[in-house]
């Protein structure tokens, strides 16, 4: 016959789909029953009542709980916590403050934070944002998605996510597809209505979805701005100081002196820049391979040139994304393309521009440096 212990054991390998942690470690296992025979009764507490995820965490129970020796048969009953529980599990995910601090603007955060910026729209910056997700996704690290254009969010529909995020008390569960944390704007809509706020509204939607969010612990978290040197720029840098710009932009000169003005912010924000993407690049030949540069050449040079000598620092371009049609049609399907077809070659150079800020170095603002004055 199995034991309790046994049981338990095996339940705590069970993590909750949302909030990424055992649910034994977040008091969800409401009781356990062995009956004759080896039938086991399980019964777990959900979050809140009619949980969209139920059905995952029914197979995941079972599935593990089965492997023990001598169950027989598992049974996945559902109860759900009290208003006292749910409050005891906000405290102990996010603390007790009246006003929640955001995680990654605390000193020793080791998230790393990309707003991937642009001057204008149309270049291409969501396309570049999810899949930069995605590849950093694959390469096996803990990722999150902000969807700060408030008025053009187009996250949730590029990476396929149709779940609604769920609140626990104070506390908001962002949706997980395909290893990536998602938060947007879109979520809290019906339909396609739009997003008709002012400034201070926008300040307070983006901190919340940084402060009221629960996103556990990110290696990295990617924010996916509005074109230009607005309202959501300024607040990134007021909430997020150490937050790291990527510009992107086209070939196009006219394209590239506006993305220079946009990576500009970054002298008056004090933030660091970790390169610029050139996305459109060129154009393959279907017959012969030959590169055909439908918007120009050298933008994206240009722009990382100019930001150097204004920062002071080397500013690298990163990637020249080449123009391919699937990277459309993959945003379209809620796919990205180096998840649907690693051997393109724009996937092939996303994800090589995902390897290269993973492996820039931190600086140092922000960080506590454990130093003590000496006297003399």
């Amino acid at each position: 016959m199995p034991t309790v212990d046994e049981v338990t054991a095996a339940l705590a390998t069970v993590r909750d789909p949302e909030i990424h942690r055992p649910i034994t470690e977040l008091d969800m296992v409401g009781g356990i029953d062995i009956g004759p025979g080896g039938a086991v009764r399980v019964t777990v507490l959900l979050t809140v009542a009619g949980c969209p995820l139920h059905d995952t965490i029914r197979r995941d129970v079972t599935a593990a709980v089965a492997k023990v020796p001598g169950v027989a048969e598992v049974l996945v009953e559902f109860g759900v916590m009290t208003d006292e529980q749910r409050q005891e599990l906000q405290r102990r995910l996010m603390g007790d403050r009246a006003e929640r601090e955001i995680p990654f603007g605390r000193p020793g955060s080791l998230t790393r934070v990309y707003a991937v910026a642009s001057g204008k729209g149309g270049v291409g910056k969501s396309s570049v944002t999810v899949n930069l997700a995605a590849a950093f996704a694959a390469a096996g690290r803990t990722v999150g998605v902000v969807d700060a254009d408030m008025y053009g969010h187009s996250v949730p529909r590029m990476l396929g996510v149709t779940a609604r995020p769920t609140q626990v008390q104070q506390m908001i569960m962002p949706p997980t597809v395909g290893g990536i944390r998602v938060i947007s704007v879109g979520m809290f809509t019906a339909g396609n209505q739009p997003i008709v706020w002012r400034g201070p509204m926008l300040h307070r939607a983006l901190r919340q979805f940084l402060a009221d969010v629960y996103w556990g612990d990110l290696d990295v978290l990617l924010m996916d701005l509005p074109p230009g040197t607005g309202d959501i720029a300024i607040s990134v840098a007021q909430l997020l100081p150490t937050a790291e710009l990527v510009v992107v932009t086209t070939p196009q000169q006219a394209a590239a002196e506006v993305a220079e003005r946009a990576g500009g912010i970054a002298l008056q924000t004090h933030q660091r820049i970790a390169g610029v993407v050139e996305n459109m690049s060129w154009l393959p030949c279907p017959h012969c391979g030959h590169r055909i540069d439908l918007f120009g050449s050298g933008g994206g040079a240009l722009v990382a040139e100019a930001l150097s000598r204004k920062v002071g620092a080397p500013v690298p371009l990163l990637g020249q994304v080449p123009l391919d049609t699937r990277l459309c049609e993959q945003g379209d399907a809620g796919e990205p393309l180096v998840s649907a077809e690693p051997d393109a070659p724009a996937a092939k150079v996303l994800v090589a521009v995902a390897d290269q800020l993973a492996g820039r170095g931190r600086g140092l603002a922000g960080r506590q440096l454990g130093l003590t004055p000496v006297g003399s």
